[in-house]
């Protein structure tokens, strides 16, 4: 026995595939709703509805009525379409929104929903690199495969707002929003951005003043254009990026291993320096926290953004040295007098000023100890020999590195609250990305402190008194301080807060610190050495500045855009010896000569004229595209703006007073809860300032889908194997055997990694596409997980062939429906389902509206084994499942006498007073045990319901002819009676 059926074997259970409207298909009956019939009805309702044009939806029309219908925007995020096409866990969230927006339209909603593609990335390069297939050639195949496939679930999608991120009208729009963001600078006194143009202006007016007090108007142009790009908000800075010589490209912490080296390849990985373009993130942090309490969003995700953004109070603190002031953030100023060394990340600026040419005395006249050199003969050595290992390892695995290490660097800085000599240690564990890449070590209360100060032998001072009897290491709670006091202030006995407050005000007294506030976030590192991306409209002087510095970025006009990518032969950056540190990065594009350079009179750069330039041959990531796309979905064949603004507003603009805006529904999974969230929420903000759009977030409500697990099969050397080739064996050790080699069952999200990926292609022909879409929204609440199971697909097919007998005889073909009136019972049961599904469909609450209509299919069957189902019954019944299963209800609703589509038919409404119960039924208990039920009108009295539960056969017996002691009546409830 295998552990999943195979296909042929599904299809038979489902009734057999060679059933259909026109033959016997081997006993089955003829007009049976098997897999080859569903297929055929899919096929052909999927084509009327694209030949109609059935889901496209109109825009307002600036001279018209506003669309009738209240709007709503609908959407998923959009895959990236691979090779492999969509397995059975893809399309969850795709039909759980599909049924949403299917049943909104059936109750007058004006609905948007459409599907695009995010096409650029990684992995249509690397299958260039491979063959020399160009990554265009192999995405718009990829994105026809996921079109098929789609379109293949009769998903209800305006198919002309379709796009892609690697459509060249829609990168030119991306590249147009990067010019907005590059033209751009923060004004943190009116907290927003605004245009470089207009601190240009002010600058040279003279309303503001440069921080360094330099003149403007004596100022080369050159020397202005470098302080104007200091404040864009697209930008190019030294970040310390993970650079692998031998894949010739820089590396994202995830595709670097935890012993720094590449995923892909195994080449050794190494931090440094390199220039790269930046998005200033940073300087909406507070806004993008803040702005969270706006939006109707999951409260896990909230809380995700706001640690990623990681906003926490503290103070700058100036430590004197030889090389100048170090400044370092701390959240705990209160310990300052607990301080008893620095340590710096090996990155950091002041390193080599820090090192001198020998190892000095220490200031205490102690002998050096050996332990700070690493046995290097100078400090020189010891540093570079401890960045060289250092280079070799990840962020994340500095992080979590158990076991301690550092160098001293030959230097000590001052503790400006008493004085103390501090001695200066590089160290992994401090990281450039956070603070200042410099912090004060209090081992007595930080323990990575407590525990290098362990390996180094420093000196460990308590500033917090620990609770009593507290045998611990370092103590990071709460507590009085103590050993906190100089001839100018004392801390001893003062809690945290007051503490804080008291040290900060001495500090800034001094010009020793300042009260700050740090955050976690980092500047987005925005740019990749890759070809498959959308090219930057950036070019550089050939002949350089006239300063002599760096190049400076000149934007191109918008009448440039798009920049299109060149062809090229080699699709792979320059490689190196995997050993080569000092390398730097070559972009496929630098080989594209004809398009690097070209000849050109820049607006940006007025000084020069018609001159020669160089492209920039970096490429943007693939986050890009996908920071905008909902706004492009609103107005696709636009020409002149990436959209109108009327129809900006009119489908995300607020609806009322603190209303953001955005998208109406935005479903998609948790993977995504930060980078992707908080990449587009920072672009609309850009946007929203520059008076772009109206609403100031992207995303109104976002609401996670589940994922679809299945089971999974290891062999002995812990390899995956194919899931659908495991059979189960009794007398395997595991129960289960492959090749017939005993494997271990477990549980995962279903994946290619985990060779368990079942199609939604095989699906649908097994069972057709309503009972794959009827059986994804019944496993579970759309936000749960959900396990996959093959062999229970049959159930649902089984569901939708009742429904069919309902309507369509199976011999005949012909209407099994007939005109009498319903009974009570069935329009109670009609009413009940209809109130149930209407309540459960717009709350995404699909499993349980399933549960409903398998309860009134059932009464049906039950109630008319022989036909004759009333119409007046059974068209509300097609209704109330066209949401779920489509073309099913299309079908029957065609074959019930109506021309038109019921993509827009009214959507069934309850009559309440069907849904009152006619009788209640009341269990007996007697001496506290149900004995008995009675069932009364539900107008009964209390005197009523107490004769029936007298009267009944079962508690007269018991009651043996004697009166009870008591009988209480609770109306609605029970009836207890006490012998």
């Amino acid at each position: 026995m295998t552990a999943e059926p195979e296909v042929a074997s599904r299809a038979d259970s489902a009734g057999g595939a060679g059933g259909g409207s026109g033959g016997s298909g081997g006993g089955v009956p003829p007009y049976r709703y098997t897999a080859a019939l569903a297929n055929e009805i899919e096929r052909r309702w999927q084509d009327l509805w694209e030949s109609q044009d059935t889901f496209a939806v109109a825009n307002p029309s600036p001279d018209g009525p506003p669309p009738a219908g209240e709007k709503f925007y609908l959407m998923d995020m959009f895959p990236y379409p691979s090779g492999a096409g969509l397995h059975v866990g893809h399309p969850l969230g795709f039909i759980g929104t599909d049924v949403l927006g299917r049943f909104l339209r059936m109750t007058g909603r004006h609905v948007l929903h459409t599907m695009g593609f995010d096409a650029f990335g990684l992995p249509a390069e690397q299958y260039a690199v491979q063959t020399g297939t160009h990554p265009r050639t192999t995405t718009e195949a990829n994105i026809a495969r996921y079109r098929a496939q789609i379109r293949q679930l009769g998903l209800a999608h305006d198919q002309h707002r379709s796009v892609s991120t690697t459509d060249v009208e829609f990168y030119r729009w991306t590249q147009w929003i990067f010019l907005q963001i590059h033209g751009s600078w923060y004004d943190a006194e009116a907290g927003r951005a605004r245009p470089i143009s207009e601190l240009s202006d002010e600058l040279t007016a003279g309303i503001r003043a440069l921080p360094d007090g330099r003149d403007w108007a004596t100022l080369s142009r050159p020397e202005q254009d470098r302080v104007l790009d200091d404040h864009r908000l697209a930008y190019l800075a030294d970040a310390p990026v993970n650079w692998c010589p031998a894949l010739g490209t820089v590396l994202s912490n995830e595709e670097v291993t935890a012993d720094g080296r590449s995923e892909r390849g195994n080449f050794p990985v190494f931090r440094r320096n390199l220039r790269q373009w930046m998005m200033r993130i940073t300087a909406y942090a507070d806004r993008l926290a803040d702005d969270l309490d706006g939006v109707d969003w999951p409260d896990s995700v909230k809380t995700m953004q706001r640690n990623w953004i990681g906003r926490s109070q503290g103070a700058q603190v100036r430590f004197t040295s030889d090389a100048g002031p170090i400044e370092v953030f701390t959240t705990r100023p209160d310990t300052l007098f607990g301080a008893t060394y620095l340590v710096l990340a090996p990155e950091h600026p002041l390193v080599d000023a820090l090192t001198p040419d020998a190892w000095p005395s220490p200031p205490t006249g102690d002998e050096l100890d050996g332990r700070w050199t690493g046995g290097a003969a100078t400090p020189a050595e010891a540093v570079a020999g401890y960045r060289r290992v250092v280079a070799q390892r990840s962020d994340l695995e500095r992080q979590e590195a158990r076991d301690k290490t550092g160098v001293f660097t030959g230097s000590w800085a001052t503790n400006p609250v008493n004085g103390e000599p501090l001695p200066i240690f590089v160290a992994d564990y401090v990281l450039m990305g956070y603070g200042t890449g410099a912090i004060l070590a209090v081992p007595g209360q930080d323990q990575r402190d407590w525990d290098f100060a362990s390996v180094f032998g420093l000196p460990i001072r308590r500033t917090v008194a620990p609770p009593e009897g507290f045998d611990g290491e370092a103590y990071v709670g709460a507590g009085p301080a103590i050993n906190s006091a100089n001839d100018e202030i004392s801390l001893d006995g003062l809690e945290v807060d007051a503490a804080k407050s008291a040290i900060v005000t001495w500090l800034a007294g001094r010009g020793a610190g300042e009260p700050v506030v740090q955050y976690k976030l980092r500047d987005w590192l925005f740019s990749r050495q890759r070809y498959w991306g959308e090219p930057f409209p950036i070019a550089y002087a050939a002949e350089g500045e006239t300063d002599g510095g760096p190049s400076i970025p000149r934007a191109l006009p918008a009448s440039d855009l798009p920049v299109l990518l060149p062809d090229v032969e080699d699709y792979a950056p320059k490689s190196f010896a995997p050993d080569d540190r000092d390398s730097s990065p070559e972009s496929p594009l630098a080989r594209a000569t004809e398009w690097v350079s070209f000849t050109a009179d820049l607006e940006s750069d007025p000084e020069r004229g018609f001159a020669d330039y160089l492209r920039e041959t970096n490429t943007m990531p693939q986050w890009a595209g996908s920071c905008w796309y909902y706004l492009r979905y609103l107005d696709p064949d636009n020409k002149e703006r990436f959209v109108d603004a009327d129809v900006e507003r009119y489908w995300l603009g607020p609806q009322g007073p603190g209303d953001p805006g955005g998208v109406d529904l935005y479903v998609g999974g948790v993977e995504h809860a930060v980078l992707h969230l908080l990449y587009a929420r920072f672009w609309h903000k850009v946007l929203f300032d520059l008076g772009h759009v109206s609403s100031s977030e992207p995303f109104r409500k976002l609401f996670n889908q589940g994922y679809v697990q299945a089971w999974a099969y290891t062999d002995a050397r812990g390899v995956y194997v194919p899931a659908e080739e495991v059979v189960e064996d009794a007398s395997a050790s595991t129960g289960f055997t492959w090749n017939g080699e005993p494997v271990r069952q477990e549980y995962g999200k279903m994946g290619k990694s985990l060779r368990n990926v079942v199609t939604p292609d095989e699906m649908c022909e097994a069972y057709g596409a309503d009972t794959f879409r009827l059986y994804e929204m019944s496993t579970g609440p759309m936000e749960a997980s959900r396990p996959w199971s093959t062999r229970d697909v049959v159930g649902s097919h089984r569901f939708l062939q009742r429904v069919w007998r309902l309507v369509v005889d199976e011999q005949t073909g012909e209407l099994r429906v007939g005109d009498a009136e319903p009974d009570r019972d069935t329009l109670t049961a009609l009413h009940k389902a209809i109130d149930g599904v209407r309540t459960d469909l717009p709350a995404m609450h699909y499993n349980t509206a399933v549960a409903k209509l398998i309860e009134l299919a059932n009464h049906l069957t039950k109630t008319y084994p022989d036909g004759g189902t009333p119409r007046s019954v059974v068209e509300p019944l097609v209704l109330l499942l066209a949401p779920l299963c489509p073309h099913l209800a299309e079908e029957l609703w065609s074959r019930l006498g109506h021309p038109q589509t019921l993509a827009y038919a009214p959507f069934p409404e309850a009559d309440p007073a069907l849904l009152v119960e006619d009788t209640v039924e009341y269990p007996i208990q007697v001496n506290g045990k149900v004995r008995s039920r009675v069932t009364v009108p539900a107008t009964a009295t209390e005197d009523e319901v107490r004769a029936a539960a007298l009267a009944d056969p079962k508690v007269v017996e018991l009651l043996a002819g004697a009166e009870p002691r008591k009988v209480i009546v609770v109306p609605g409830r029970l009836v207890n009676i006490v012998r």
